[in-house]
């Protein structure tokens, strides 16, 4: 089997084409924070398109591991040289396999702070990208305010401290630059979260403040952070995976990356020290992000809430056999039509009418294998920042909001451990003991869960928001998720 590395690239198959460039030419252009699926599937993607065209051969990226868990991915693309298989499933059983080469070279910040430092701060690096999840900006959900008391923060603020979070990084980084007389690179941030720029911003001048306050007024003043808005599903890559990477193509890839065919990405024309020729690789580049970003958010995003807690219950582990279940089909249907919709402004060059009935096909896309638990999984990151402002626009103007307060009802339920057949259920999510210990509680106290305030804000204090709540998860205690939702639907 041929390993997958730099000196392999002469001898890959005809059937797996590879990067048609000169890798050795690259110049790093691009530090990106959390290099996992998701990045590798998309903007890394968009860089190799452009380096296959003949530019942008001066952006290539460098990726930066902060977790522990990241050394898996330094492991991987170490070996490989940066190297990896990205693999397009198509409804139809179709492959698209490509090596994608825009990923020169992987830091692992633990073993080496200093190197990452220094990389940032290097002239040639312009933009610093982030993929931290939405839970990485360290926001508090209802508030906004930056947490300054993380654990990992207070060690980064801590005079001599060898920095340890991607803050503490970052923020070392522009530092450097400030006191070299460096211009800033912007920061990127491609997370799923309204004003991902405008959140960035918060975070890493609330950090340089405490820091040091003349940073923080240097980064509020001269660091760019264009707002984007990031789409493509990228399943958990499996060893089923690997393994058809390996006999299908004939490469042996320790971490491949297989997703949909759709792509799209949004991205605020806010650059000063330049960027790629984005557009030219099918990217929108916008003066405003807003419309596209809030119409991923409260339709993907937040459909994705809607289909996987139900689904799990009852009974569904893959994305595509809930989608493929007519009931839950015409409840995400519902929901975008009545109650999502109607808080977004028009869309310009989307029909959303179309895009509505284009996701449950994207849903419904049995060859991705996307499992219901990873949707599952860090909801309170999710919910809050997804789902809760379609529920508090409708609870403003008086529209609908039935359906978006079952998916909350629905996230209680799930949040017991327990599903209906009494099986253990896994809570993947940083307050998990929080949120478990909360809605156990729901036999003596209905509204438990809701009462974290962190999370939901005075929402226990709305009537309308409280009744509709405690209805449906009486429902799904009494009568299970599908029963539920099939009075849903007569409603």
């Amino acid at each position: 089997m041929l390993p997958l590395n730099a000196k392999s690239l002469p001898s890959l198959p005809d059937g797996l084409p590879a990067p048609a460039y000169d890798r050795g030419a690259l110049r790093t252009g691009i530090v990106h924070f959390g290099v996992g699926g998701f990045h590798r599937a998309h903007q890394a993607m968009y860089l190799d398109r452009l380096m296959n065209a003949g530019t942008a051969l001066d952006w290539a990226i460098c990726g930066v591991g902060v977790m522990p868990a990241d050394r898996r991915m330094q492991e991987a693309l170490g070996a490989q040289d940066g190297l990896y298989t990205l693999v397009i499933k198509a409804p139809d059983g179709t492959l698209e396999p490509r090596v994608i080469g825009s990923i020169r070279e992987y830091l692992f910040a633990p073993d080496d702070p200093e190197a990452v430092i220094e990389k940032m701060a290097s002239p040639g690096v312009r933009i610093v990208s982030l993929t931290i999840t939405e839970g990485g900006y360290n926001i508090n959900a209802v508030t906004g305010d930056f947490l300054a008391d993380d654990p990992g923060v207070r060690h980064d603020l801590t005079p001599g401290a060898a920095p340890s979070t991607t803050f503490g990084l970052i923020t070392a980084a522009l530092a450097r630059r400030r006191e070299r007389g460096l211009d800033p690179f912007t920061i990127m941030s491609c997370d799923n979260i309204q004003g991902n720029g405008h959140v960035a911003r918060r975070s890493f001048v609330a950090f340089a403040t405490l820091l040091d306050p003349g940073l923080g007024a240097w980064v509020q003043e001269h660091v760019a952070f264009p707002n984007s808005m990031v789409d493509r599903i990228t399943p958990v890559t499996t060893d089923d995976d690997r393994e058809l990477v390996r006999t299908r193509f004939g490469v042996d890839d320790a971490w491949p990356v297989v997703c949909e065919p759709f792509t799209q990405w949004a991205l605020e024309d806010r650059f000063p020290l330049g960027r790629p020729p984005f557009d030219d690789a099918g990217v929108q580049v916008v003066e405003d992000v807003e419309p596209y970003e809030l119409m991923k958010l409260r339709l993907l995003n937040a459909s994705h809430q809607a289909l996987c807690y139900f689904g799990y219950l009852a009974g569904y582990r893959l994305v595509h056999d809930v989608a493929q279940d007519r009931l839950f089909a015409d409840f995400l249907l519902a929901y975008m039509d009545a109650e999502a919709t109607p808080t977004l402004e028009p869309v310009p060059g989307i029909d959303l009418d179309e895009y509505r009935h284009q996701l449950i096909d994207r849903f419904s896309n049995a060859r991705v294998k996307d499992t219901v638990a990873r949707l599952c999984a860090e909801s309170s990151d999710r919910i809050p920042k997804w789902l809760l402002p379609v529920i508090r626009h409708n609870l403003e103007t008086g529209g609908e909001i039935l359906r978006a307060t079952a998916v909350v009802a629905s996230w209680a339920r799930y949040a017991e451990g327990v599903d209906e057949q009494g099986r253990p259920i896994e809570v993947v999510d940083r307050l998990r003991d929080t949120l478990v210990a909360a809605a156990r509680r729901s036999g003596e106290d209905p509204l438990a869960f809701i009462r974290n305030r962190d999370l939901f804000g005075d929402l226990v204090d709305n009537e309308r928001f409280v009744s509709a709540y405690a209805s449906v998860l009486a429902s799904l205690h009494t009568k299970g998720a599908r029963a539920t939702l099939e009075e849903l639907a007569a409603a």
